[in-house]
């Protein structure tokens, strides 16, 4: 399978939003750029901010839409069109309420799973053949708490969780950048 060429963290912008869980994407791919000491610059054509970076020896892309979560795809295909990158080239880092804060797990294809910054980007590109990080900050147990949990900061300790999981992700990334999906997924899935 063809390795990683653009990387994106889905998120909402701003100061308020900055320490949500639903941005846990945005804070995967900060924590990317920082560690390759890169400097994101915006990039209206692209409705977002991106930067880049080399990892495992390869120039990938980082991009974190400018959009709100709802309305991610425009920026995606909007990179995915100007790099001349096929979608599964790309990862998408988003927060998952299915999976306890401190996991992550990587996935390519599938549906949305209510996710709506997924779900913008498959109604645009008709399909969702591209691979996911999913970012656990677990659930609030009823559906009628999500909204103000995903949009609430979570606790220090979740916060500590999700930032040792963002690195457990990192690690195994130059595996997913060569193309290695499979050992990559091991490594991260297999409980330390």
């Amino acid at each position: 399978m063809a390795g990683l060429r653009l990387i994106v963290g889905l998120g909402n912008p701003g100061p308020e939003h900055a320490r949500t869980r639903h941005n846990a994407g945005f804070h995967f791919v900060e924590a990317l750029a920082e560690k390759a000491g890169a400097r994101w610059s915006v990039d209206s054509k692209l409705f977002g901010e991106t930067a880049r970076i080399d990892i495992a020896g390869q120039p990938v892309w980082l991009l974190k839409p400018a959009t709100f979560m709802n309305l991610s795809g425009k920026s995606v295909t909007a990179a995915l069109r100007f790099w001349k990158i096929e979608p599964e080239e790309s990862l998408l880092a988003h927060d998952e309420l299915d999976l306890p804060p401190g996991a992550a797990r990587l996935k390519f294809d599938g549906g949305h799973g209510g996710q709506n910054g997924l779900r913008d980007t498959i109604r645009l590109l008709g399909h969702g053949r591209f691979h996911r990080l999913r970012v656990g900050i677990g659930h609030p147990g009823h559906k009628d708490r999500v909204v103000p949990w995903v949009l609430g900061r979570a606790s220090r300790d979740d916060e500590i969780l999700v930032a040792r999981a963002i690195d457990d992700a990192i690690d195994v990334l130059p595996l997913a950048v060569q193309g290695d999906f499979n050992e990559a997924m091991k490594r991260l899935h297999t409980p330390k």
